[in-house]
Formats: structure tokens, sequence, C-alpha cells
């Protein structure tokens, strides 16, 4: 999961922050605990817990932590954008939405963020601003692979085949061995053959 990156203070952040990198996820966890103990109003180390959490898929408590980093700062930027972002794995769009769009003020232009408020706003509805934000997104960081994919299947979806085969192809050349991409190119030639043998038959 990576996060917005904003000044980072205590040094213990920093370390937890190196143990999530290497997948450590309920050590990064022990350590903002600690911080937590004598400093009961830390946005990092809440921001850390839930982001941790969100990499082990306990939403619960991701949501939790995360609800008590917006408490102490309403303008943190990384809390409402990761918060969002655990909505949206939990399928509530509506509130993934507001939070995105607020971390998307606090913190304009930044890739992660549109790429996460692009996706839940094409399932929220807004499909033709969905994939607008996530066209964005992806003229600020054109070879990001969870970007590309996350376009490459709202294309898949709305049947713009040909786009959608040229960002999972786009995907394999930045990362050959992503699986997602592979699986979606196969289903984009599947329903490109079916559609061709449905014109046939017209």
């Amino acid at each position: 999961m990576s996060e917005i990156k904003e000044q980072q203070v205590n040094p213990l952040i920093e370390e937890a922050d190196k143990k999530k990198n290497e997948g450590k996820h309920l050590e990064a966890i022990r350590i903002c605990e600690k911080i937590l103990a004598s400093d009961l109003k830390c946005v990092e180390a809440y921001e850390e817990i839930g982001d941790n959490y969100l990499s082990l898929r306990k939403y619960d408590k991701a949501e939790k932590a995360l609800r008590h980093a917006i408490k102490i700062s309403t303008k943190s930027a990384n809390a409402n954008y990761l918060l969002g972002f655990v909505y949206s794995c939990v399928n509530k769009w509506k509130d993934s939405v507001k939070l995105l769009e607020k971390a998307d003020s606090l913190y304009p232009n930044h890739p992660e963020i549109l790429r996460c408020l692009g996706w839940s706003m094409y399932h929220f509805g807004q499909r033709k601003r969905g994939v607008v934000l996530l066209e964005r997104a992806l003229f600020l960081a054109p070879n990001d692979p969870l970007i590309l994919n996350d376009l490459g299947v709202c294309h898949l979806n709305d049947k713009s085949f040909e786009r959608a085969a040229l960002l999972f192809k786009k995907t394999l050349q930045v990362e050959p061995a992503n699986q997602k991409a592979k699986e979606c190119l196969n289903a984009v030639r599947f329903f490109q053959r079916e559609f061709a043998k449905l014109k046939k038959k017209k």
C-alpha cells in the first residue's frame, strides 16, 4: 500500500515505515503503538497503523486507526486518502469518494490519490468522471502499473477493448510478471473474439 508522504517528525515513524516496506506489518504496528503510549495525539502513528492493517486486509482495524487520525487532524491528506482507500476495499463508494475528494483538495495532482478517486468515482456510478480522473493520474505517472490496470479494467467494463488492451500491454512492458494484466489481457481477447462472432451472425 503506498501512502502519501508528508513530513515525518518522529524517528520511530521512519523505523515503522521501514518495517512496513519489508512486509513486517505487525512489527510496524507494535512500533507505532509504542509511540502512542507516550503521545496519544501522534497522527502519523495512527496513519501507519491504518496503512499496515490495510495491507493485512484488516479493514475494520484500519478504519478505526484512521478515524482517530482524522479526528486529531482533519487536514491530513494521508489519513483522508487511506481511509478513502479502506472504504473502496469494502465497497462503501460514497464514503470513499467523499474522503478521497478531500484528500485531493489537500494534496492536489497526486497520482495515487487520483487513481483511487477515479476508481471509486467509477464504481459509485460516475463512470465518465472516474475514467477522466484515472486518465489524469496516468498522465502524471505514465508507467504506474496500478493506474494502468485500473484504467484498463474500466475500459474493459465499458467495452473499449482496444484501449483496454493497450493499457494492459503497457503494464506488461513495465512489469512483465504482472498477473492481473495477463488475466485482463486474456479477457479482452476473449471478448473481442466473442463480439466479432456476434457481428458475423448479424
